[in-house]
C-alpha cells in the first residue's frame, strides 16, 4: 500500500511547470528582457547565478557535500561527484522569479521578472560505473538602467546607461565512486550568450542638438571545466557525515565585441525617438580571450536518514586576472560562506504536512565588485519547502515540487552606493523514475 494525498499528480505538475516555463520564455524572448535588475551587474560578466537548484538554494546554497536529500539521491550540479549516487533517472525542470527594490537617499524603484530557469537530467549507469548528467542553466545576467543630468555652462544634457542580456551554460558531467565512501566527478560546460551595453547622450532643452548613441555587444563563447570530490562515512548507526570539495580549472573563454556610435534625431514622440541619422564609428568582431577565476568550495553535511540534514560551505574565487573593459574597475577576490539545513517532522506519518521537507539557510558573499572604493557585500536568508507528490509505478517513481525564496540585500545606502533589496523565487519539479530498467516481462 502506498500513501495517497490530495495533491497534484506528478504528470500534472510536470505539465504545469513546463507549460508555464515555455509561456514565460516566449514572453521574455519577445520583450528581450533580462531577469537581473542589479546596478552591480554592469561589472564583469554580470550577476552570477551559480550551479544551484531550488532544493539547495533554500538551504543557503550549500552544495559541495550534498549527495542525498530526504533519503533520495539528488541531482547536485554544484558537485558532479554526487552523480555516482544515482539509483534512478532524475529529471529537474524549474522557473525563476525576482522582485527587486533599488534605493538611494530619497529615491526608490521597484521591478519584477519571471523566466524559465533550468532543465537537467541525471542518469544512473551502474553501481560500478556511476552516473552522468546533462542540462541547461543560466550562468549570468546583465540588467541595469541609470540616468544622470549633466551641465556645461548653460548646456544641459542627459547621460543614460543601460545593459541587458545573459549567458547560458549547457553542461555534461560524470561521477563515479572508485572506492567505498569516496566519489569523484567532473562537469564540462559550454557558455553562450550576448551582453549588450548602451550609452545615450541627449539634449532635452535644445531640440536642435543631435543625440549620440553608443552600443556595445559582447558575444560570449567558450568551454568550462569543473571537478568535485566527496567522502561519506557513517557515524554510529543513525548519522552520516559527508565532506566535499569543488573547484574549477583555469578556464578561458572568447569575448567577441561589436560596437558602433551613431548620431540620432531627437523627438518628443516616443515612437520616433533615437532614429539613426549616420554612423560615426563601427567596429565588428573584435575578439579577445577572457580568463575566468579559479574557484574553490569546501563544505560538509551531517544527516540522519530521512529526518534532517545540516551543513555549511566556504568558498573562494579570485577575479583579479579577469580582463575588464576599458574604464571599468578591476575586479577583486570573492569570499563567502553558507549554512543551512532541512527537517522532515515525521517520515512515517500519513499526515501530509508531516512528510514535507522544511528548509532554512543563510549566506554571505564579499563579491569581487568594488564601487566608489567600497566592497559590495551580498547576504540573504533563504527558506523553502519540498512538497512530495503521490508515489506511482508501484512505488518506483518519486516526485517532488521544490520551492525556495531568498530574501537578500546587496550594497548599502552609505558612501554613495545603491542598496538593492531582492526576493528571488525558484520553483522546481523533480522526478525520480526507473526509465532505463530492463523489464523481466511484458
Amino acid at each position: 500500500m502506498h500513501k495517497q494525498f490530495n495533491v497534484l499528480s506528478a504528470k500534472r505538475a510536470l505539465q504545469l511547470v513546463v507549460a508555464t516555463g515555455l509561456f514565460l520564455v516566449n514572453i521574455q524572448a519577445n520583450a528581450q528582457t533580462t531577469t537581473s535588475h542589479s546596478p552591480y551587474s554592469k561589472f564583469g560578466l554580470g550577476q552570477m547565478r551559480e550551479d544551484l537548484l531550488p532544493q539547495t538554494r533554500s538551504m543557503g546554497g550549500i552544495s559541495s557535500a550534498i549527495r542525498y536529500q530526504s533519503g533520495l539521491p539528488i541531482l547536485n550540479v554544484g558537485n558532479p561527484a554526487s552523480y555516482s549516487a544515482f539509483s534512478r533517472t532524475i529529471m529537474e525542470v524549474g522557473l525563476y522569479g525576482n522582485a527587486t527594490e533599488l534605493s538611494r537617499p530619497g529615491v526608490k524603484d521597484n521591478t519584477a521578472d519571471f523566466a524559465f530557469s533550468h532543465l537537467a537530467i541525471g542518469i544512473p549507469l551502474s553501481q560500478r560505473f556511476g552516473g552522468l548528467a546533462f542540462g541547461l542553466m543560466p550562468y549570468s545576467d546583465v540588467g541595469y538602467n541609470q540616468t544622470s543630468r549633466e551641465k556645461i555652462g548653460n548646456l544641459v544634457y542627459n547621460v543614460s546607461s543601460k545593459g541587458e542580456g545573459g549567458i547560458n551554460k549547457a553542461f555534461f558531467g560524470y561521477g563515479v565512486s572508485p572506492i567505498k565512501g569516496l566519489s569523484v566527478g567532473a562537469n564540462i560546460g559550454f557558455l553562450f550568450g550576448e551582453l549588450t551595453d548602451i550609452d545615450l547622450v541627449s539634449f532635452p532643452t535644445d531640440p536642435s542638438m543631435l543625440n549620440t548613441r553608443y552600443n556595445e555587444t559582447r558575444l560570449i563563447r567558450g568551454a568550462t571545466y569543473d571537478y568535485g570530490v566527496q567522502y561519506s562515512k557513517a557515524i554510529g548507526k543513525k548519522l552520516n557525515l559527508t565532506v566535499g570539495y569543488t573547484g574549477s580549472l583555469n578556464n578561458t573563454i572568447t569575448n567577441k565585441t561589436s560596437s558602433f556610435i551613431k548620431r540620432t534625431e531627437p523627438s518628443t514622440d516616443p515612437d520616433f525617438q533615437n532614429i539613426p541619422l549616420d554612423t560615426v564609428s563601427s567596429i565588428t568582431g573584435l575578439s579577445r580571450k577572457i580568463n575566468l577565476p579559479l574557484k574553490h568550495t569546501v563544505g560538509f553535511t551531517l544527516s540522519k536518514g530521512y529526518n534532517w540534514m545540516v551543513g555549511a560551505d566556504f568558498k573562494y574565487a579570485d577575479w583579479s586576472n579577469f580582463q575588464t573593459r576599458a574604464g571599468e574597475a578591476q575586479l577583486g577576490k570573492n569570499y563567502g560562506f553558507a549554512v543551512g539545513g532541512q527537517i522532515k517532522p515525521d517520515p512515517t506519518s500519513f499526515r501530509y504536512w508531516n512528510i514535507v521537507d522544511y528548509r532554512l539557510g543563510f549566506r554571505y558573499d564579499k563579491t569581487p565588485v568594488k564601487y566608489n572604493n567600497n566592497n559590495i557585500d551580498d547576504m540573504a536568508v533563504t527558506v523553502g519547502l519540498g512538497l512530495p507528490l503521490p508515489e506511482t509505478n508501484f512505488g518506483l517513481t518519486f516526485s517532488r515540487i521544490n520551492i525556495s525564496a531568498e530574501f537578500g540585500q546587496r550594497g548599502s545606502l552609505s558612501n554613495n552606493l545603491v542598496r538593492e533589496r531582492y526576493i528571488n523565487f525558484n520553483l522546481g519539479f523533480t522526478l525520480n523514475d526507473t526509465w532505463f530498467r530492463r523489464r523481466s516481462y511484458d
